[in-house]
């Protein structure tokens, strides 16, 4: 069963689960989110959840973590049914950045709206159904770091048509990213619920951003999503 839950620091996710879990997931969201071209105004947003896609297909590959499982099978039910087989299943898992996740979870929701348009049965797609459950998961593990209030207004927007990555200045998520990193574990617990909602919600520290990025974007007549921030993540995540 696909699973995620907070690392040590709360730095970020675990997303776990075996092969089919991780690999379910994986494929919903290159089935939506389409290919390169399909959808270029979400050039940008389509690459970062394609990057989330990527390290769920490595952990699938047992790239990143491994661990054994009980699977309910014991020695008496191997004889009753004439098998030999272990005890245990394998379930893999992989760190994702809180900040990088959320944003994740919430872009989903433009492909989805694109990929169902013309869907002639779009609330029965099980990839769509894949999506919303994994949605639904990280919703479930961010309960537990926010306020009631915080949690039902996170829900409420994420299960709306109110979200709008398109043309977005994905550079803000790599901003929250980094100074997220750079908070003590008690810091990025207490404000964990706030800054999902801040990548809910366009404020207008995401507008101050966007506003820099096209400035810096103009000279060279460059799109948003091809500008880099200068800042550097660390080698190493304390997670």
């Amino acid at each position: 069963m696909l699973s995620i839950t907070h690392t040590p620091n709360f730095t970020g996710a675990l997303i776990r689960g075996d092969y089919w879990d991780l690999d379910e997931v994986n494929q919903a969201i290159n089935q939506v989110i389409g290919d390169e071209k399909k959808y270029y105004d979400w050039a940008g947003s389509r690459k970062r959840i394609l990057d989330v896609a990527i390290f769920i297909q490595q952990a699938s590959r047992a790239e990143h973590h491994v661990d054994f499982v009980a699977n309910g099978l014991n020695k008496e039910t191997m004889k009753q049914h004439e098998i030999v087989t272990s005890e245990k299943n394998i379930y893999y898992s992989v760190e994702v950045l809180w900040p990088e996740l959320i944003f994740t979870v919430i872009a989903l929701n433009d492909f989805v709206r694109l990929y169902t348009s013309k869907h002639p049965h779009p609330t029965l797609d099980v990839h769509v159904t894949t999506l919303r459950k994994f949605q639904s998961v990280v919703g479930e593990a961010l309960q537990s770091v926010m306020t009631k209030e915080e949690h039902n207004q996170f829900m409420k927007i994420l299960s709306s048509n109110e979200t709008n990555v398109q043309e977005y200045a994905v550079q803000f998520v790599d901003m929250l990213n980094l100074s997220y990193i750079d908070l003590t574990k008690e810091q990025r617990e207490k404000g964990l619920g706030k800054l999902a909602l801040k990548l809910a919600v366009q404020d207008k520290d995401y507008h101050a951003v966007r506003n820099q990025v096209i400035k810096s974007a103009n000279p060279t007549k460059s799109d948003i999503h091809d500008m880099s921030i200068t800042k550097e993540y660390p080698e190493k995540i304390e997670w």
